[in-house]
């Protein structure tokens, strides 16, 4: 029988059984943790969104730390739970609060540049904008990606290839 640990995660408290030292899922977090937070804002349009979804995703991967950790990208799996309970998030609000009762997504305040690419990224359709998440912001591989989203390799390449051709025109007409 092996001992129960437990631990706060954003201000949740966790548990898990046994597996790794809780030590390895400390680094993974400090490591990881901003980076899978910025892919998720981007990828969903909501700061707010993205940050509960990374709590939740880093929560359910420490309660399950002796089979996440042992991934071959644990990131990539943190990064589609996060993305799942976003998008079971919105499903549940859709069903729940008429269209003008809708929270607005988040507006931060960063450079121009950063700004123009944001909305170029915004108007991509959400699984566009998955795949240039995973591929660029996260640096995963093509066959990284297609199995962080479930997806064929070569749905990965097409979608990146549409998503960075238009990413390409809306920031060339911008500028």
């Amino acid at each position: 029988m092996t001992a129960s640990t437990g631990a706060a995660i954003d201000g949740v408290t966790v548990t898990r059984d046994g597996g790794p030292p809780a030590e390895d899922f400390e680094a993974f977090y400090r490591a990881n943790v901003d980076r899978i937070y910025r892919a998720l804002a981007v990828t969903l349009r909501r700061d707010d969104l993205a940050g509960e979804a990374v709590a939740e995703a880093m929560a359910r991967a420490y309660t399950r730390w002796p089979t996440v950790g042992a991934l071959e990208n644990p990131a990539g799996w943190v990064f589609r739970v996060g993305l799942n309970w976003a998008t079971s998030w919105w499903r549940k609000v859709r069903r729940e609060r008429p269209p003008s009762e809708r929270p607005e997504p988040a507006q931060g305040g960063v450079a121009e540049n950063a700004v123009l690419a944001r909305e170029a990224l915004d108007r991509l359709p959400r699984p566009q904008r998955a795949v240039v998440t995973c591929r660029i912001l996260l640096d995963l591989s093509t066959a990284e990606t297609a199995e962080a989203l479930r997806l064929t390799e070569g749905t990965v390449k097409s979608r990146l290839s549409r998503a960075l051709a238009d990413l390409r025109r809306d920031l060339t007409e911008e500028a």
